[in-house]
């Protein structure tokens, strides 16, 4: 049977069959969409990402021999299960009801998938996400990010894609340490940076990438969390708040890559991508790509 091309044929994340957690499945991996960007401070759009993941990803569908990568001359991924789930349908302008509903969600993909895959949304939906993990003994989270998004409050709201990781430590006794790669840019929250560092976090900025085989944790359980404004905007324009002199893909995959042959991913998320600021879907593809490569690092 031909195989459809990647603009034709129906859209789930690199082909996979899709299969709704209303439904008894198991999979090594469970994609879910989280689209909800309510608690952005600037360039809306986010919401619309995980669409956009999905169909860039077609130009990565996974058959079952898996993908040949010139660079280690293996196939990659082959063998490995994938489930698309959907979206979590949420409401259009409730945040704390959509948070309970991305929380729940969470928690029904871990029941069935090894390793849950959640696409975003803006940075926000992270906290509710890593409630599902309180289970996990301790938890660390490894953040790929322009941006600390440990501030306390923005503009009245303590639930803004600033502050996901400040809320998460405060709910989570498990969660015991945060690395956060790619720090840059001139709107730094002066408080922020000084409560991450009381609590021991590793910041490591967008300049100090040859601290990170001391920096990244090892033998741990890690759920990482990718802001595409990590990136340099000269390959990630779309997105909400894009920071210049960001890290190349090697530099963002070469951090993954180093963070899942040295622990247990529990869990990942991609958040930040606002398709619709780039025309030439050239964001979107480099997110659909980056999933699909971190996918083939943890599984070989």
């Amino acid at each position: 049977m031909t195989s459809h091309l990647p603009y034709s044929g129906l859209v789930t994340f690199a082909r996979a069959p899709a299969a709704p957690l209303t439904e008894d499945w198991r999979a090594d991996v469970g994609v879910l969409g989280i689209p909800f960007d309510l608690a952005l401070g600037f360039r809306p759009g986010a919401r619309f990402a995980p669409r956009a993941i999905r169909e860039a990803s077609l130009r990565y569908a996974i058959p079952a021999e898996g993908l040949y990568d010139l660079r280690t001359d293996a196939m990659r991924l082959a063998g490995v299960s994938i489930i698309d789930a959907g979206d979590v349908p949420l409401p259009s302008l409730e945040s704390a009801p959509a948070r309970a509903l991305m929380e729940e969600a969470a928690r029904q993909l871990r029941q069935r998938a090894r390793l849950p895959v959640f696409l975003g949304g803006d940075h926000s939906v992270t906290h509710p996400l890593l409630r599902a993990f309180d289970d996990v003994s301790g938890l660390h989270v490894v953040q790929i990010d322009a941006h600390l998004d440990f501030t306390d409050e923005r503009n009245g709201t303590r639930f803004s894609n600033s502050s996901p990781f400040r809320r998460a430590t405060e709910d989570l006794s498990n969660l015991v340490h945060i690395t956060t790669i790619g720090l840059r840019g001139l709107r730094s929250d002066p408080e922020a940076v000084a409560a991450a560092r009381a609590r021991g976090h590793t910041l490591v900025a967008a300049w100090e990438l040859d601290r990170l085989p001391d920096a990244l944790p090892e033998g741990r359980d890690v759920y990482l969390s990718i802001d595409v404004d990590a990136l340099d905007p000269s390959i990630m324009p779309g997105t909400s708040s894009p920071e210049v002199s960001g890290l190349s893909y090697d530099e963002v995959l070469s951090a993954i890559a180093q963070t899942v042959s040295r622990n247990r991913i529990v869990g990942i998320d991609l958040v930040e991508l606002a398709p619709q600021l780039d025309p030439s879907g050239l964001s979107s593809l480099v997110a659909a790509r980056l999933l699909v490569e971190t996918l083939a690092e943890h599984f070989g």
